[in-house]
């Protein structure tokens, strides 16, 4: 047994130390566990836990490795599913009152991947009704708290993964992201969330395999951790006509950004998006770091005209088809933004869906005309700070008034309607001490990419090594 705490270590270190028979699958579970029961009553992000189910997996497993069977890549890492994913025999609320009590009978592939890789479930991560909003509360469970500032949000809707992460309650973690919801909760919580590109982390079963504006991804404490997930989780499935047919072996080996100097469009305000002042300034902050990595960065940015339309339209109509069904009965226990989207799905006409997929692929276009000048954006993740666990959504940046509950997420969703690559990054803190993270986005289907630069980045900036003051108090 390891003679010091290893909820410290990376995940790669982790899986290390298991693979060498340094520490046990069950060994490492126990010191998790023990962690869980002491963080998650202050922040609320493991609303269900499994504990006798997990022990049983990782005995399982400790004899598998015991026996000289081949091990996956997550060997013995215990991991929290969000509550969106549906996990065989484990209750998947999907934060809403309707499915308080429900427990799927099936894994879906992501899960089925992660346990072909050899995790141990744990439990399941709070999420927004139904993933909707960048901020993690439901009626089911309750809110999750900031673990920098519990009178803060720690974003969403992957926000329970991320908190989980933040606190060392798990090394690795699963989350979803349409309009931002892998990289804000990153963000607000000093962690890296990656959303692949469309296709990377193919998702089964759905009722929409060519809906795109949804993916599953991995986040993790730092970059090599982000890779080695995906190595679980990537790769192609006939069962998903939009997959990508690549081997998850493009994660394997070392990350290294290319000798050819990289070229940066940095555009801190996503083409004149209200970014709070104190976004701008971390922001601005990081700029001289890629220029030391030799990267040359100009002050450029996307053409974004159509994203708003694109994302609205498509995000309504999803909506309406998902959950409009679910209002003849239970419009009572939904909330009023979710209902308020479905509404905005059932009064689209045809010709307004048609306008806006020719606008998108008007904007891919543009993207990738875009990209054959620059190797990468930059851009902020979230136009704000971690703000109060009480307000529901931002309605004002910097003067501007938003209209609607998601419009303070454009600088996340305007790269969702593009389907590229995007990372969230740690980047630095507010006066407050709140976290605030960079976002990285590449050219299509370039995700390695991303993470290579990316790697580079936190090697010289180590801005997620600062804890959390629920852990830094102890």
């Amino acid at each position: 047994m390891m003679t010091h705490d290893p909820i410290y270590l990376s995940a790669t270190e982790q899986a290390a130390l298991v693979q060498q028979r340094a520490i046990s699958a069950r060994e490492l579970l126990e010191v998790h566990l023990q962690q869980i029961q002491h963080v998650n009553p202050d922040v609320n992000a493991i609303v269900t836990l499994v504990e006798q189910q997990a022990r049983e997996r990782a005995l399982a497993l400790d004899e598998l490795q015991a026996k000289g069977e081949p091990l996956g890549v997550l060997h013995g890492l215990p991991i929290a599913h969000k509550d969106l994913t549906m996990t065989k025999g484990i209750r998947t609320t999907f934060g809403s009152p309707i499915y308080a009590d429900n427990v799927p009978g099936s894994d879906e592939l992501l899960i089925q991947r992660l346990k072909q890789a050899g995790v141990v479930t744990l439990g399941k991560t709070n999420t927004p009704e139904f993933g909707a909003g960048s901020q993690t509360f439901n009626q089911v469970f309750g809110p999750t708290r900031n673990p920098y500032d519990l009178s803060r949000t720690c974003g969403g809707s992957s926000g329970g993964a991320a908190v989980a992460l933040a606190t060392r309650m798990v090394p690795i973690a699963d989350g979803s992201d349409m309009g931002g919801s892998l990289r804000n909760p990153a963000n607000f919580c000093n962690v890296v969330g990656f959303r692949p590109s469309t296709g990377r982390v193919p998702s089964w079963p759905t009722d929409n395999a060519w809906f795109s504006f949804g993916v599953q991804g991995p986040m993790a404490r730092t970059v090599d951790d982000i890779a080695l997930m995906l190595q679980a989780i990537a790769g192609p499935d006939p069962r998903v006509p939009l997959c990508i047919n690549e081997s998850p072996e493009l994660f394997a080996g070392e990350l290294a950004l290319a000798n050819s100097p990289q070229r940066i469009a940095w555009a801190s305000t996503l083409g004149g998006l209200p970014v709070d002042p104190e976004v701008l300034r971390v922001l601005e902050g990081q700029r001289a770091v890629f220029e030391e990595m030799g990267c040359i960065v100009e002050d450029a940015c996307l053409d974004f005209r159509e994203a708003d339309e694109v994302f609205k339209v498509l995000r309504a109509f999803r909506f309406e088809m998902k959950f409009g069904p679910l209002t003849s009965e239970h419009a009572h226990q939904m909330k009023d933004t979710v209902l308020w989207n479905i509404e905005q799905g059932q009064s689209l006409t045809g010709p307004e869906v048609g306008r806006a997929q020719q606008k998108r692929t008007t904007l891919f276009r543009k993207t990738i005309q875009f990209f054959e000048k620059y190797d990468f954006l930059i851009a902020p993740v979230s136009q704000v700070p971690p703000f109060s666990v009480e307000k529901p959504f931002v309605s004002e940046i910097d003067g501007v008034e938003m209209e609607t509950y998601i419009d303070w997420m454009k600088s996340c969703y305007f790269i969702t309607a593009t389907g590229m690559p995007a990372i969230s990054m740690p980047a630095g803190f507010t006066s407050e001490g709140l976290p605030v993270g960079i976002q990285i986005v590449g050219g299509f289907r370039k995700d390695r990419s991303v993470l290579e630069i990316a790697k580079a980045f936190e090697v010289r900036t180590n801005v997620a090594s600062q804890l959390p003051n629920v852990l830094s108090a102890d």
